[in-house]
């Protein structure tokens, strides 16, 4: 991992972006309709493209930008996380977050049926929020205060007691299907109009994390010091905070539930970076954005032309990499 790290960041980046822009165009390219590289072009450049310009611009488009920004919003939540409880565990899908923002989606569901994106959303981000409250609420008031395996176990409840309360509501309103085609963590049928409602959400978000950085690395590395270099630690966090719930709402309003994105992606990213969150940030939207259209990618292509859900694969790598950390004290990626 040193000699991985010796190579300068400013050449990092770009090849991180080139490897994104390139995975992004094969997922594009290629899927169940027989397109080709000049339909992929026509389709972006021309008026009129060819036979499979609709598939592409109102289907494989979309799906893939969605992908980009979801990947990037959790790999960044889970950064923020990490960093602000110095818990190498935290991941938005596994402590609660993404959980709350499913139940109050299947709520806004049920009361609200012809809600628009807008509410939806804002539905996502106050879920989120409590979802956020309860876990750490829990796991303050155990003797000994917060520690990284307490605030998983009270994550894994929370996340339960979520979920249930979801799928309860689901089944006692007839909106079963309704609710898993909104939370079953997939990318299928996600159209402009969502992209439009979702994204810019997205974008303040990942600006904010930008702007946090600096604030961020030393929070991230002594509260003591942090104080004494002038920052109102109550604040940055609260800002921090803030973000998390903005990124993980955005990503659960548009495809639903994923865990271990917010996980993986920043502990690989510190092998490469190391910890200065100014660095951390932007490899994580790369690298993030990379995963989660490669994912979807490898659901589409796997068992054509059925679907994979890229939950299913998410989790398949997720899970040994969380019990790997698990094992190892959250150190496996980051000596």
């Amino acid at each position: 991992m040193k000699v991985i790290r010796k190579v300068p960041f400013y050449m990092q980046l770009p090849v991180s972006i080139l490897f994104l822009l390139i995975i992004m165009l094969f997922a594009i390219w290629y899927g169940a309709a027989d397109t080709t590289l000049k339909d992929v072009f026509e389709a972006i450049f021309q008026q009129k493209g060819g036979q499979y310009r609709s598939v592409l611009l109102e289907l494989r488009f979309p799906r893939v930008i969605a992908a980009f920004f979801v990947g990037s919003a959790l790999a960044v939540a889970g950064a923020v996380m990490q960093g602000v409880t110095r818990n190498p565990l935290a991941d938005p899908g596994l402590l609660g977050v993404t959980a709350g923002a499913n139940a109050a989606l299947a709520g806004t569901l049920v009361f609200t049926p012809a809600a628009s994106y807008y509410v939806i959303i804002v539905s996502c981000f106050i879920g989120a929020g409590i979802g956020m409250i309860l876990v750490y609420g829990i796991s303050a008031t155990v003797k000994g205060g917060l520690s990284p395996m307490k605030l998983v176990l009270a994550g894994a409840a929370v996340t339960g007691f979520l979920q249930a309360i979801a799928d309860g509501v689901g089944i006692l309103f007839n909106i079963s299907k309704d609710v898993s085609m909104w939370t079953s963590g997939g990318l299928i049928g996600t159209t402009w109009q969502a992209l439009i409602g979702v994204v810019p959400f997205i974008v303040i978000g990942l600006i904010l994390a930008m702007i946090m950085s600096r604030q961020l690395t030393i929070l991230s590395l002594n509260e003591d010091v942090a104080i004494g270099l002038g920052q109102n630690i109550a604040l940055v966090k609260w800002i921090l905070m803030f973000v998390v719930v903005l990124l993980a709402g955005a990503s659960v309003a548009l495809v639903g539930n994923l865990a271990f994105v917010g996980l993986m992606i920043p502990h690989m990213v510190r092998a490469f970076v190391g910890t200065d969150y100014r660095y951390v940030i932007p490899m994580c939207m790369s690298f993030g954005g990379s995963f989660m259209v490669l994912a979807d990618f490898t659901g589409r292509i796997m068992n054509a032309p059925f679907e994979t859900p890229v939950v299913s694969i998410v989790s398949v790598i997720g899970l040994p990499f969380f019990l790997i950390l698990v094992r190892k004290g959250g150190k496996a990626f980051v000596a």
